[in-house]
């Protein structure tokens, strides 16, 4: 599908929040599922707004927030380097829990809205931090389908400046179902972190899956040196596979 973008501004807790949007373009009246794309430290990169669109090109409406957006102007792109990566983590270190919530559910009532998503048809996904958003977001009563990405924190609950989120504790209120995507070489999430979500996810009776595959941390994002081509494009598939098995094979649906 071809695809076009946007990057309208919503207000939460009076600060502006910028979204990428990216939207399949159709002249019919078919709706789509909507996905809350999350990016990783670095907010939106040009690898994060190729995903969405990528995503997008598959028959979803997809919105990615600025994550930071209580801290860094509109706009903000942070660079991948050292620097970049310390101020990630510090605007990761001034932004609560409760803070990123509100964001996601401001998001996922922007996407119900949106002209061109069915509103009973929501989903998630992210990276890194990111996917600890997204799983975040799977506890949402809306959030049908979720994808987390080598995600960080959940095993522990460090997110943002909470020590403990208690995310894994929650885990009881997913209504929908979960795909964790590892690398088996993250330094981030170890085998012993892996299996403690594994077994909350279990006990809790949630419906979930967890790949992995023979890679690193940041081996989607298609800049760096961690980037595998080939791991990226499988896990990719993965998440198409979980939304449309989820939302309907069908791209749209008529409204």
């Amino acid at each position: 599908m071809i695809v076009t973008t946007d990057f309208p501004e919503i207000t939460v807790d009076n600060s502006p929040l910028r979204i990428f949007v990216a939207a399949p373009t159709t002249e019919s009246k078919s709706k789509f599922p909507g996905i809350i794309f999350y990016s990783d430290i670095f907010q939106l990169t040009s690898p994060m707004l190729r995903a969405c669109v990528r995503l997008a090109g598959y028959g979803f409406v997809v919105a990615a927030p600025e994550i930071y957006h209580r801290i860094e102007s509109p706009g903000t792109v942070i660079a991948f380097d050292d620097a970049g990566r310390s101020r990630g983590l510090h605007n990761a270190s001034r932004t609560k829990a409760a803070e990123f919530d509100r964001d996601c559910r401001a998001v996922l009532d922007y996407l119900a809205e949106h002209p061109f998503v069915s509103p009973a048809k929501l989903g998630a996904a992210g990276f890194c931090i990111g996917a600890h958003l997204s799983f975040r977001a799977a506890l949402q009563p809306d959030v049908r389908a979720t994808v987390c990405f080598y995600g960080t924190g959940i095993h522990d609950g460090k997110l943002g400046s909470d020590e403990d989120a208690g995310s894994l504790q929650a885990v009881a209120e997913v209504k929908g179902e979960l795909l964790m995507i590892f690398g088996e070489a993250d330094p981030h999430v170890s085998k012993e972190g892996r299996e403690r979500i594994r077994a909350a996810l279990q006990q809790a009776g949630v419906k979930y899956r967890v790949k992995l595959y023979p890679a690193e941390h940041a081996f989607m994002r298609d800049e760096g040196p961690r980037y595998d081509p080939e791991c990226a494009d499988l896990a990719f598939a993965d998440m198409v596979h979980l939304f449309r098995s989820t939302f309907g094979e069908s791209s749209g649906t008529a409204a």
